[in-house]
């Protein structure tokens, strides 16, 4: 990557981070800069363009509905506002904004999938964001921020929400969460690395709800989880 487009990134962080500085559910500036790492390195590996994966990267999030509204998402006037202060070219932006509006679990649940490729390198990198150590991290963060409790053994998940449902969700616990969206995202990539990147992260989720259910005492979600993944446990 040339010296000039670091220059413009870094520059467009520093925007990143006052637009997130007070998220605390999951999706401030070290959730982006962790999918911008990622994006760079599935772009590099898929032979897709890693500038304009970074750029879809670092501000993917900057519009988000869960953050901003339904409007700012549709309109994405703070992504739009940093490429044009980042002089960026207008089909360049374009090509950003069309990507970032492809991107999320909701979207896919209405079939909406990224295009390009550029696209599809942060979709998978998103996701993976979800899965794994720092995915939990972000399930126990999200919890906490929206008041609902990480695990209620008289909870259990709604199967197959839709895309409305899931938006509008405003019961659960973190663990029905795991089931509802996290444990699900491993078939939803789209390129080999994320493929790759996403069966080792998921395999950690289902480790660590084996082990929960173990601490809890709460056998019948241990049967649940068996029900669903007990070929894939590692039992230790």
């Amino acid at each position: 990557m040339e010296e000039r487009e670091r220059e413009r990134l870094a520059a467009a962080r520093d925007k990143v981070a006052g637009l997130l500085e007070k998220e605390g559910s999951g999706h401030g500036l070290d959730h982006a800069d962790r999918v911008l790492a990622l994006s760079i390195q599935f772009a590099e590996q898929e032979q897709a363009d890693p500038v304009l994966a970074a750029w879809i990267a670092l501000l993917h999030d900057v519009d988000d509905y869960k953050l901003f509204g339904t409007e700012t998402e549709e309109r994405l006037p703070h992504a739009r506002k940093i490429l044009t202060e980042a002089e960026m070219e207008p089909e360049r932006q374009e090509q950003v904004c069309a990507a970032i509006r492809t991107l999320g679990y909701s979207k896919r649940l209405q079939g909406i999938r990224p295009q390009s490729r550029e696209g599809r390198v942060v979709s998978d990198a998103d996701m993976c964001d979800a899965l794994g150590a720092n995915g939990i991290l972000r399930t126990y963060a999200f919890g906490l921020a929206s008041g609902r409790p990480f695990f209620d053994r008289n909870c259990f998940p709604e199967e197959a929400l839709t895309a409305e449902q899931y938006r509008d969700k405003s019961r659960g616990t973190g663990v029905d969460h795991f089931f509802e969206k996290i444990l699900r995202l491993r078939d939803l990539m789209l390129t080999e690395s994320g493929r790759a990147e996403a069966a080792f992260r998921h395999q950690l989720v289902v480790d660590f709800l084996f082990h929960l259910f173990e601490e809890e005492r709460a056998p019948e979600w241990s049967r649940y989880l068996l029900e669903r993944y007990g070929t894939e446990i590692e039992r230790r």
